[in-house]
């Protein structure tokens, strides 16, 4: 169960704080570098609060500029790097997502839910490309059509979500695409029961892929580990027979050795 979360409204809420995370993440593979003007309109702010902030996080050294445009320093790198330290997981994870690829030839990620969306926080590539994106460390996908996020949400208390479906906007990626809520819910559900959730061609014409949760060794959920492939090579009943047993091992050898 989470905290209670602090309401914007609050006297305590750092509106200017938020307000300069808000544009470090409006940046992303498709708008790498922005004017003034194209960051004001992908955060809905006016052009001097955009400006005001554009201007502070290169003064900080997270922003770069050139001429009119703008575009993240390595620096930011640093946020991430914090959250990896602090979860010194990561590094017993990875040899398992590396042995799943190793064991199975397909990749392997680890993933954790951030809002709406799953973040990558690591991963296993397989030499096969199985997406239009590259996938890598860091990228945002909708929690709605991965499996990595059908079974992340599958483990929230019934009010948080109920929170999450109150507010997701389903956006049709493909023919496959579940785009109703109420299937959504019943697949979330169903994904609870069984421990496992899969998502088949949802997002990505071709992706077919298999997500189990992560715990630790106090039962505490690390996040969820998954296995995507390629529907035309691998069918449902390989990705169930012959995969989902291994996932489930290697989740059960992550509770046991990660503290």
């Amino acid at each position: 169960m989470q905290e209670d979360i602090l309401n914007p409204e609050s006297r305590d809420f750092v509106t200017a704080l938020a307000s300069g995370l808000e544009v470090i993440r409006s940046f992303d593979d498709e708008h790498p570098r922005m004017t003034l003007s194209e960051v004001a309109t992908r955060t809905g702010m006016n052009r001097a609060k955009a400006r005001r902030i554009l201007l502070t996080l290169h003064a900080l050294g997270y922003v770069r500029k050139q001429h009119r445009y703008f575009e993240l320093a390595p620096r930011v790198l640093h946020l991430g790097y914090a959250f990896l330290s602090a979860n010194n997981y990561r590094g017993v994870i990875q040899q398992y997502l590396e042995d799943i690829t190793s064991e199975i030839g397909e990749s392997s990620s680890l993933g954790v839910l951030d809002g709406e969306d799953v973040i990558y926080v690591a991963r296993s590539a397989a030499k096969h490309r199985l997406m239009a994106i590259t996938l890598s460390v860091g990228t945002r996908l909708p929690a709605a059509h991965t499996s990595l996020g059908r079974i992340l949400l599958a483990q929230l208390p019934n009010a948080e979500l109920e929170d999450y479906l109150s507010r997701v906007e389903l956006i049709r990626h493909t023919d496959k695409t579940i785009v109703d809520i109420d299937e959504l819910r019943d697949q979330v559900i169903v994904a609870r029961q069984q421990g496992y959730a899969v998502a088949d061609q949802e997002l990505d014409p071709g992706l077919r892929s298999l997500a189990v949760p992560a715990y630790d060794a106090k039962h505490q959920l690390i996040g969820a580990i998954n296995v995507s492939t390629n529907a035309a090579r691998v069918d449902i009943d390989t990705l169930l027979g012959v995969y989902l047993p291994i996932m489930q091992k290697k989740a059960a050898q992550i509770r046991l050795h990660v503290n």
